[in-house]
């Protein structure tokens, strides 16, 4: 995705999609020097893979820190794994820091999660001349309560969590997008009924057109560079999704 010098991002998105079985996900490794986060590791099916993946560029023991966008099985399912093969700690939302350890073993989280607090935070990860900063953006219900996103100043790539993710079986997620218009039917159904209401969608958008983004890196799907990355903020900042399409009729009782 990125590289200069001794900064470099990597996507892994076809990590455990032999069976078809489980939606597919991206994994994002961010390395600086000779350590590095890993965003999002997903769940058991990732976790061989990836994990031999990092060990190209760092000693697992190196690894500064694991960061989850929220708490679902996609996102961190294999948490008791990576608690066990690196002493990483766990940065991800306070509403999901008690809820985070329901993955692992008792006690193998024990001070090793660090609950990020609603408003975000410039995070300062590594050591050294290794030291590098992420941002940890507030996301709140897009598409989950205590929801982060993160941005990598260096490389200029939004990491989005489910925000801008596509689905459909002739998706190529390695192959960017640049032009929106013919990729919103791979992303319109999952939007309109995953994020929770046009109203955070329009807080967002007016965050991130703050920021200078090259590229918008979703959890599931292909990432969206150029064109794509403005034109997506302004289609969800109109978007009606979620809470806003539901009335009476989706609250009966079944007959």
């Amino acid at each position: 995705m990125f590289r200069q010098g001794r900064h470099v991002c990597v996507m892994f998105c076809r990590l455990g999609e032999e069976g078809g079985e489980a939606v597919q996900a991206n994994q994002f490794l961010l390395v600086n020097g000779d350590t590095g986060a890993i965003l999002d590791p997903g769940g058991n099916i990732a976790y061989n893979e990836l994990y031999l993946g990092m060990s190209a560029f760092f000693a697992p023991h190196k690894l500064a820190a694991i960061l989850a966008s929220h708490a679902d099985p996609d996102i961190i399912a294999s948490l008791d794994r990576w608690m066990t093969a690196t002493a990483a700690p766990v940065y991800i939302s306070r509403v999901w820091e008690r809820f985070a350890p329901h993955f692992c073993k008792p006690g193998k989280t024990a001070g090793r999660i660090i609950g990020l607090p609603d408003a975000g935070e410039r995070l300062h990860l590594g050591g050294g001349a290794d030291r590098f900063e992420l941002w940890a953006l507030p996301a709140h219900f897009l598409h989950a309560e205590g929801n982060f996103q993160f941005y990598d100043p260096v490389s200029r790539i939004l990491f989005s969590g489910d925000l801008g993710a596509s689905l459909g079986a002739s998706l190529n997620p390695e192959q960017p997008v640049t032009s929106l218009a013919a990729h919103i039917p791979r992303m319109e159904g999952f939007h309109r009924r995953y994020m929770v209401s046009n109203k955070v969608l329009r807080l967002w958008a007016a965050m991130v057109r703050q920021l200078d983004i090259q590229m918008i890196a979703p959890q599931h799907g292909a990432p969206l560079v150029g064109a794509a990355v403005g034109e997506f903020i302004d289609w969800v900042e109109s978007l009606e999704c979620g809470i806003d399409l539901f009335g009476p009729a989706h609250y009966r009782l079944p007959s």
